[in-house]
């Protein structure tokens, strides 16, 4: 029998919860720290813990997450934080832009994936607003991983799932020029020719541009 928790323990956690973040937040810059990262709350412990400021929590819980030693950190534990905090606040930019730009580049290649997979699994969730992530993951991917499989995994979901106009050419082409560097040409040449024939690309300029560049596949091919 499942059985719930008193009201007032939640509350408890809550702002105890609350006061920590504060506490890290009032302490300044994040600094080195040779404690173990606790496994994550629950999403709604953490909007509990919020006061209806989940924006703010969020901020808070990130400079909390900052604080420790990248060396030592559990990265399975932090993936779960992340999850956390992108479900506290699903508009908040800030959690990937950490998984990308600071944890994805650890010098630990599995520590690395990790954190790829996870731009990736968020990405899906809201791809116009959270392409810019999992491009940089598709750089580094093919640039420090030296994977242009799972480069092109990551290039091709940006140009399948995002639909607004907002979303640059060089990102919805970033597959084609993977596999340039696969040497699959007959391949970038079709899926080229498939993303002018679409009808997405309205600019005349960029619609010049991709044509000159099938032409040069053709005739590389």
């Amino acid at each position: 029998m499942t059985r719930t928790a008193p009201l007032w323990i939640w509350a408890l956690l809550a702002a105890s919860l609350a006061a920590q973040m504060t506490w890290h937040a009032a302490l300044g810059p994040p600094r080195i720290t040779t404690e173990t990262l606790p496994p994550a709350p629950r999403a709604p412990v953490l909007r509990l813990a919020s006061f209806g400021e989940a924006e703010a929590a969020s901020r808070l819980t990130m400079l909390y997450l900052q604080a420790f030693d990248l060396r030592t950190l559990d990265y399975v534990r932090l993936a779960g934080w992340l999850r956390a905090l992108l479900a506290l606040d699903p508009r908040g930019q800030y959690p990937l832009f950490a998984a990308a730009r600071i944890y994805a580049e650890h010098p630990d290649p599995a520590r690395s994936r990790l954190m790829l997979e996870l731009v990736y699994e968020q990405f899906l969730l809201d791809p116009n607003r959270r392409w810019p992530w999992l491009a940089h993951g598709a750089l580094l991917a093919k640039h420090r991983l030296k994977d242009l499989a799972l480069a092109r995994r990551y290039a091709a979901a940006i140009d399948r799932h995002t639909t607004a106009a907002e979303v640059p050419l060089w990102a919805r082409q970033m597959e084609v020029f993977i596999l340039e560097d696969m040497n699959e040409l007959e391949a970038a040449r079709i899926l080229l020719g498939g993303l002018l024939a679409s009808g997405r690309i309205t600019d005349p300029a960029e619609a010049a541009l991709l044509k000159q560049r099938l032409e040069e596949l053709e005739t590389r091919r």
